[in-house]
């Protein structure tokens, strides 16, 4: 290398040596600690000790763990196809023209912009049992007996998804964007030639918009299978660990019962499910995403 070279190379490092020094500090080196600890058995207060894969083998064997596993997948089962009809629906009227259409989507966008923990202490009084604005709704609408849906074991998981459900806004405007890219000339073919709104609907919309549900669904699953704010200030985890989801008991096990090896474990086999299913979904969707212009 000539010297000019040598001094643009390392303009260059000196330049990228921040987010280089964060990348390390803050995203490789936990990743590798993560791994390294999740074959010891490390309390944080005494250094760690290496155990093989005894954190893995209990998991298998704990109960708490696979309530866990089946609270967070229940959650993603329902909230992944109801987050996608819901937020599609509602992209599909803003994307009408009707007078002070602004105002009607700043109105759905703004609960994804209140902070996590404010909108769950929100939610907690609308499903407060004895005073909660949703249960005296139900009691003027004829229900004589609602749920204490926090307090309840049968209702507490389907509270929080929709209270989950109230925050779909950012993945509105995502598919407002792409129903907008939809070209027009599409639409207004099918129109002469007598297509109903199901059959624009199905053979022209979701298709031209598939990359977009395609990306939306991926997000969607990794940002399921890592709920935890909700949980943890509505509930704690109960009624029974029925609102104890993977990322919730993560986090007890490791900064209560000081536990990082086991937690460490923990997040590696939500890695590998993650990835697993994400590569599922990539898979299915290999020949039914279209990707028009490309």
């Amino acid at each position: 290398m000539t010297r000019e070279e040598k001094r643009d190379l390392l303009k260059g490092i000196l330049f990228t040596s921040p987010w280089l020094v964060g990348l390390s500090v803050f995203v490789i080196y936990p990743v590798v600690a993560s791994f390294y600890y999740s074959f010891c058995y490390y309390s944080v207060l005494q250094p760690p000790r290496f155990i093989g894969l005894l954190n893995y083998k209990d998991l298998f064997t704990d109960p708490i763990f696979w309530k866990s596993l089946w609270n967070t997948g229940y959650f993603v089962l329902f909230m992944i196809p109801l987050g996608l009809v819901t937020s599609l629906s509602l992209a599909m009227l803003l994307n009408t023209k009707v007078r002070g259409m602004a105002f009607y989507r700043m109105i759905f966008f703004l609960p994804s912009l209140v902070p996590m923990v404010a909108g769950s202490l929100l939610w907690m009084w609308i499903f407060n049992g004895e005073y909660g604005l949703l249960n005296n709704f139900l009691i003027k609408m004829g229900l004589p007996n609602p749920p204490n849906w926090l307090m309840d074991v049968n209702f507490a998981k389907p509270a929080i998804i929709i209270m989950s459900l109230w925050g779909l806004g950012q993945t509105i405007v995502i598919y407002l964007a792409g129903l907008q890219d939809v070209p027009v000339t599409l639409i207004e073919a099918a129109d002469l030639d007598g297509a109903s709104w199901f059959d624009k609907l199905w053979n022209i919309t979701i298709p031209m918009i598939s990359p977009v549900i395609y990306f939306n669904i991926i997000m969607g699953i990794i940002g399921s299978f890592q709920i935890f704010s909700q949980a943890y200030i509505m509930t704690g985890g109960g009624p029974q660990r029925s609102t104890t989801f993977y990322a919730l008991y993560l986090y007890q096990a490791a900064f209560e019962d000081f536990r990082m090896g086991y937690a460490s474990a923990m997040a590696w086999i939500l890695f590998v499910i993650i990835l697993l299913l994400t590569m599922l979904v990539q898979r299915i969707s290999k020949e039914k995403v279209y990707y028009h212009g490309g």
